[in-house]
């Protein structure tokens, strides 16, 4: 029998303490970035958004590991030293 999984997008983001991850813009204002948080009450989940104003398209829900898995491979395709 398969677990049953969390509805992330159920989830209320209410109170969610988001990380900024920026770099590579033009700094100031102009920076863009990637924010990341535990969504509160849930177990291993997290929503990750874009911080520009113009950014419409809602937010990205995983779960941890989720988020792992894509960290892993983001760091090794890109070939990074971590």
């Amino acid at each position: 029998m398969t677990p049953k999984t969390q509805d992330l997008y159920g989830l209320s983001t209410e109170g969610a303490e988001f990380t900024a991850y920026c770099g590579g813009n033009l700094g100031g204002e102009n920076e863009t970035c990637v924010e990341v948080a535990a969504i509160p009450g849930a177990v291993e989940a997290f929503v990750v958004r874009d911080n520009k104003p113009e950014a419409i398209g809602g937010d990205l829900r995983f779960t941890g590991p989720e988020m792992d898995t894509w960290a892993v491979k983001w760091v090794r395709d890109r070939g990074l030293n971590v």
